[in-house]
């Protein structure tokens, strides 16, 4: 067995991705989600394949590499049908069988409906369910399996000699083999750590699979999820049940003080379940108060909207709720709003004010750091501020409640009662405030300036971060913590309690949305997204609506710790070695960690102060890694530079990133080359959602990277001029070995995959020499703009690819000389061929040739669905228009197909191309190999909707064959 790790040589990426993307779609039954918020978590089946693509060695039998890694992951045929948890429907085993199988196991009844002949029994039926299984695509045997993660050891005795046989072990589960793969090639259980833990799922996966852990980050929020990854969803169901009972102490404490304070229920004994607050605003002009509403819609399920009522006394409006209205006020609700494009439209004199001319705001041409960073008016409130005055630019006001009577729930106005025990609320706020900031109940920090953290303050004034919580949200907060802290017996309970508070806090704030859609009526999430935004209208929950909010999904999973430590420290501070690294740093990120997580840190101090005593309870700004630019660049080279030298010689590195474009490909390598790493492999794992898809902007979706790295140890210098020869022979062998290993009956690698293996190659190149002595790495992070010769390097090596990656059927010449538009639609049909439909592939391949704009090319660009129109979905679009592809051969040809195909006469296409295409003559050789590629499509099982042209391309082609002057 040679030195190289299997990830070094081969990686399934086609199923890794689609297992990732199953993985992101279980929503709440993914593993660590449940215990609270992070961004930007990987699937810990991506975490998985790659530990064990490290420690599984290379040899030279790549098949048989492949099988065995695969059985380990239960991604081969045995192991998916191992993972079937749903049978496939009588109707759809009918479909799946042949003519024979049909008439052996099935009659038809005079409706057409198959039916199981008699004396089939259920081994049968369990026999049918396993040939029609390994008959579906791998995308169709994943809806009917469960994760990997969710099997305990599913692989058997036979299963196990095979492994052991081959790879020289002797174990009988997963854990067992990582420890003895460890021991063949570090002479121990292997090591791993992770300096960026975020929200855990490295340093949990590493755990379980038997790995020795040690996690770190610079947020002490990061670590304490991280923390509840290891020693809570480790433990057994037993455990975790007394974690729940806890749970239910704290709650029902906290339930019984709010039933004696009264604050919840009506004067019918009803609770309130939803609290609505407006923001209310003077009209300059007729100094009416107006409240603030996009719609007056407040439940389209229930069909509830409010109405507003001039109230010429008090120079306001009086809201009235409506339940059950009918169609016509319910669409005149939906017309209806006092607040647009952020602007007070006022109902009395219909005027229209910009909310910045009511705020005041002022650009006084002072340049100052982040966003959101010019003066106004709003009164700047005080630490113990708890509402507004009633001088303010800005006033609340709760304007309907949703109540629960036996199960049945309602819409009411608000009431004088109401607001009495509004006003009880308020004055127990006033009352105990100060106590509670001093016991650490409730947030006492300043909210510190920041990209994302100075819109609370420009927007509402809100200085502190107790101001995003209104009375309401602060007295049920406070007594869910003061609850914590009077029960807690042990670390795991502190623990589990102060991520359900921190929930409560996410889901139960003054930038808690309410949601008034047909299925959902409640309020959702502050962190829905990346960002600190203020509302103009917002919900409020009852405790019983944040019963599923306290109650978390606990999704253990028993298994026994090797965890080193568990800490927060700045990842240039680390000084212990590791076998192995693997780090998702924030490179090229837009997330500010350390600002967001500070909402929770406020909320979080006294369990850091109290419980987590050696930790500091500090986001650290100062020192968070972020941004780009020079000083970006230079604490990156500084943290790797440092796990460089806190790896072992023989040690491994993998670095995920988000893979956007080239020049973030040729800094991050300039980076780890002057960390003094080698980069020995990259591949690109695509996890796209719903939510993906092309975007407005350029927010394209992003796959990620595993970029693998073994210490620099060369003493060699290099000129650039003489990589290039030594660059191509990389990609076209970095090409070759990957086609040899690509499984023709299941591909599992796409073009764009292949010119990912470009970009690597280029890599492994430039960082396998000490220097290159015609680059200065200071110099080049330095620059702010300009070109660098790293991106000139990778985009030669993507030449190379596309040059070499020549279609089926295209002569290699026509291929250079087609335009870059029309080689990307070419690529992009021979990604559909591979039943490849996703957004990333077409991504890569535009980025790869250059093509920046395709919008209009494409058919659909939903995620897992996207593809290319076809000629007949194309029809007279775009043609000669003012783009290159308008003007081109193929889309002339495109035409062509489309009148052949509309008029069933594939004359009309041949006349179009004569007199449409310049050089007619000379140019049909090209429209003769494009027509027969066409062709090629009609049989293609996946791809029905090109039957009718790919058809009319089979005959059109034999025409311009055989045309004559």
């Amino acid at each position: 067995m040679g030195d190289k790790s299997f990830i070094e040589v081969q990686f399934p990426v086609s199923k890794i991705s689609k297992e990732s993307y199953k993985e992101r779609k279980a929503n709440l039954g993914q593993t660590l989600t449940g215990l609270g918020k992070w961004w930007g978590r990987k699937p810990l089946i991506l975490v998985r394949a790659t530990i064990l693509g490290l420690l599984l060695p290379a040899t030279d039998n790549p098949v048989k590499d492949r099988e065995i890694y695969l059985k380990l992951l239960t991604m081969d045929d045995e192991g998916l049908y191992k993972r079937k948890i749903k049978s496939i429907s009588t109707k759809d085993i009918y479909r799946l069988l042949n003519n024979n199988e049909k008439n052996k196991y099935f009659v038809v009844d005079e409706k057409g409906i198959p039916k199981y002949i008699r004396g089939i029994n259920s081994k049968d039926k369990q026999e049918l369910q396993k040939i029609c299984f390994n008959r579906l695509s791998y995308d169709e045997k994943l809806t009917l399996c469960c994760r990997p993660e969710e099997l305990d050891n599913v692989i058997n005795k036979e299963e196990w000699n095979d492994i052991n046989n081959y790879l020289g072990t002797n174990a009988n589960s997963l854990q067992a083999l990582i420890a003895e793969l460890g021991k063949k090639k570090f002479g121990h259980t292997p090591t791993v750590g992770d300096c960026f833990a975020g929200g855990g799922s490295i340093p949990f996966e590493a755990a379980r699979m038997g790995c020795e852990v040690y996690a770190s980050d610079l947020n002490p929020i990061a670590c304490l999820l991280t923390w509840a990854d290891l020693n809570i969803l480790s433990k057994s169901d037993n455990e975790v049940e007394r974690l729940k009972e806890f749970q239910k102490k704290v709650y029902n404490k906290v339930d019984k003080q709010i039933e004696e304070l009264g604050i919840e229920n009506n004067e019918n004994g009803d609770r309130g379940i939803s609290y609505l607050y407006c923001i209310e605003a003077k009209c300059p002009e007729c100094e009416y108060i107006v409240p603030m509403f996009p719609s007056f819609i407040v439940g389209k399920g229930s069909k509830t909207v409010l109405t507003l009522e001039k109230n010429i006394h008090t120079k306001s409006f009086n809201i009235d709720i409506l339940e059950n209205v009918d169609d016509l006020k319910f669409n005149q609700a939906i017309k209806n709003s006092t607040i647009s494009d952020n602007k007070l439209i006022c109902p009395n004199c219909k005027s229209e004010t910009p909310i910045s001319s009511i705020r005041k705001d002022i650009n006084d041409g002072i340049k100052r750091p982040y966003r959101y960073n010019t003066p106004n008016s709003l009164r700047k409130w005080k630490q113990s501020d708890y509402k507004n005055d009633k001088n303010d630019i800005f006033r609340e006001r709760l304007y309907c409640i949703r109540y629960e009577h036996e199960a049945k729930k309602y819409y009411s106005s608000v009431t004088k009662q109401d607001l009495d025990r509004e006003e009880m609320i308020e004055s127990i706020v006033k009352n105990n405030i100060i106590e509670w900031q001093n016991n650490g109940y409730i947030p006492s920090s300043k909210i510190e300036p920041g990209w994302n953290t100075n819109q609370p303050i420009y927007e509402k004034g809100w200085t502190h971060w107790n101001h995003l919580f209104n009375p309401r949200q602060l007295l049920i907060n406070a007594l869910f913590n003061k609850s914590i802290h009077e029960i807690a017996n042990s670390k795991e309970e502190y623990c589990i309690g102060i991520l359900g508070l921190n929930k409560c806090a996410d889901w139960n704030c003054k930038l808690s949305r309410w949601i008034n859609g047909s299925g959902v009526e409640n309020t959702t999430q502050l962190f829905y997204n990346q960002a600190i935004n203020t509302l103009y209208n917002y919900g409020a929950r009852g405790l019983s609506s944040l019963k599923s909010t306290w109650f978390y999904n606990i999704n253990n999973n028993k298994f026994t710790n090797k965890v080193g430590y568990i800490k927060p420290i700045d990842a240039r501070d680390i000084n212990i070695m590791h076998d192995i690294w693997i780090t998702d740093p924030p490179y090229a990120d837009a997330v500010n960690y350390h600002e967001l997580s500070e909402f929770f840190l406020a909320w979080d101090k006294k369990v850091f102060e109290d419980v987590f005593t050696d930790w500091y309870p500090d986001s650290k700004r100062v020192l968070a890694v972020q941004g780009k630019g020079q000083s970006f660049n230079q604490s990156m080279i500084e943290v790797y530079s440092n796990l460089a030298k806190n790896t072992e010689d023989n040690g491994m590195q993998v670095v995920m990133f988000t893979h956007q474009d080239v020049k973030v490909w040729a800094e991050l390598a300039l980076i780890l080359w002057a960390s003094g790493l080698q980069v020995t492999a990259a591949w690109n794992i695509a996890t796209e959602t719903e939510s993906g898809g092309l975007k407005e902007g350029g927010n394209y979706v992003k796959g990620t990277v595993i970029l693998v790295l073994r210490k620099q140890n060369s003493d060699y210098t290099a000129y650039l001029d003489e990589l290039y020869p030594e660059i191509e022979d990389e990609v076209k062998l970095q090409i070759d070995t990957m086609k040899e290993l690509d499984d023709k009956e299941d591909p599992n690698f796409t073009d764009a995959d292949y010119l990912l293996a470009a970009y690597a190659a280029s890599l492994k190149v430039l960082t396998s020499y000490k220097n290159i002595e015609d680059i200065d790495v200071q110099y080049e992070l330095s620059k702010s703009d300009g070109e660098s010769p790293i991106v000139n390097i990778i985009n030669d090596a993507v030449k190379i690819a596309f040059d070499y990656l020549t279609p089926n059927g295209f002569d290699s010449y026509t291929w250079k000389t087609l335009l870059p538009e029309e080689r990307f639609y070419i690529k992009g049909l021979d990604t559909e061929k591979n039943n490849v439909y996703k957004v990333s592939a077409y991504q890569e391949l535009g980025r790869g040739f250059g093509v920046n704009e395709y919008s209009d090319m494409m058919a659909s660009t939903k995620a897992n669905k996207s593809r290319l129109k076809t000629a007949s979905e194309f029809a007279m679009n775009y043609t000669n228009d003012n783009t290159k592809f308008g003007h081109s051969i193929l889309r002339n040809v495109l035409v062509a197909l489309y009148k052949s195909t509309k008029e069933e006469d594939a004359t009309k296409g041949k006349a179009w191309l004569r007199n449409e295409v310049d050089d007619y003559w000379n140019e049909r050789s090209k429209i003769i190999e494009i027509l027969d590629y066409i062709a090629t499509l009609e049989y293609i099982e996946n791809m029905k909707h090109w039957e009718k042209d790919a058809k009319s391309a089979k005959i059109l082609v034999e025409l311009v064959r055989n045309d004559g002057v």
